[in-house]
């Protein structure tokens, strides 16, 4: 791919300086300084609209969270490859031991409040679908299902069922350590290739369980975010949690069969399946699992 042929198309007739980024699994990703600035061009990886990803709806979003201060101001968009093009943030990812601090952990719930509050976008996002998507499109690309899928499979229609639809928000859907950056005191979320209408606990959840947080950690998420922990809170947390694991795994299958990537999809697929087991197993699980079940209508 020529990228400094793409650059010529955004800058014509200008000298751009080119770095790569790293730490991409779907996507190219480049620095590109020119006439005093620095951007990132993101260029999309193969056959990445199997996995859900839709490149308008990832710059409608990423329009959104510029707007709101939340993500970096959106430059370009490149039709009808779908690059995208956005001023470079210079900052570094947060590290896990300092977003579980509780003032950070307030900080991202409040920037996280703001985007499920904020305006709506095109696309959806539902992780019941997504996985069962991704079984299919697994299957289709000659990938074996892994045995664990069945169970995960049936104990999400129980969540399902538990949760019953909720007020569709704005999310990212995709709260990976790495898309979280601290430039200064200010905290920037990037990469919104997965954003969609869908269920704010679930990209709550999915934070808590990409950075392992602990209930305490969770209850001053949900006091940054409600201002209190309300009843039901945690329950909604804790069986999103398995959602977001659910996801991950079935991801990491679907990579399987579609990336040329040298990555362990089947490890990683294999540690989320691992992980939602555990979750399945706990008694704070099973007890929010049977009490959404019980619960009157308007239970977060």
């Amino acid at each position: 791919m020529d990228v400094a042929a793409i650059a010529q198309r955004i800058w014509p007739g200008s000298r751009p300086a080119i770095e790569v980024l790293g730490g991409g699994i779907t996507n190219r990703n480049f620095k590109i300084t020119v006439h005093g600035e620095s951007f990132v061009l993101r260029i999309g990886g193969k056959d990445t609209e199997l996995l859900g990803i839709d490149r308008e709806a990832e710059y409608e979003a990423s329009c959104v969270a510029a707007q709101l201060g939340i993500g970096p101001e959106v430059v370009r968009f490149l039709e009808p490859e779908g690059y995208l093009v956005t001023r470079f943030v210079g900052g570094v990812p947060v590290p896990p031991e300092e977003l579980r601090r509780p003032e950070r952990l307030r900080q991202l719930a409040r920037a996280l409040k703001r985007v499920h509050d904020g305006p709506p976008i095109g696309s959806r996002f539902d992780s019941f679908r997504v996985v069962e998507r991704y079984h299919a499109t697994a299957l289709a690309h000659g990938v074996a299902i892994p045995a664990a899928y069945v169970g995960a499979k049936e104990l999400a229609d129980a969540i399902e069922r538990a949760r019953e639809p909720q007020r569709p928000s704005t999310c990212h859907n995709d709260l990976l350590n790495a898309n979280l950056i601290r430039a200064g005191e200010e905290l920037v979320i990037v990469d919104w290739e997965y954003a969609g209408m869908g269920d704010a606990y679930f990209d709550l959840a999915n934070l808590s369980a990409n950075h392992e947080l602990t209930e305490d950690e969770e209850r001053e998420l949900l006091e940054g975010y409600w201002g209190s922990v309300r009843p039901g809170d945690l329950d909604a947390l804790h069986l999103m949690r398995y959602m977001s694991d659910f996801r991950e795994a079935m991801w990491g299958v679907v990579q399987q069969g579609i990336s040329e990537l040298d990555f362990d999809f089947a490890g990683y697929a294999g540690d989320h399946f691992d992980r939602l087991e555990r979750t399945a197993a706990e008694t704070g699980f099973r007890a929010a699992l049977a009490g959404a079940e019980r619960a009157p209508e308007g239970r977060p």
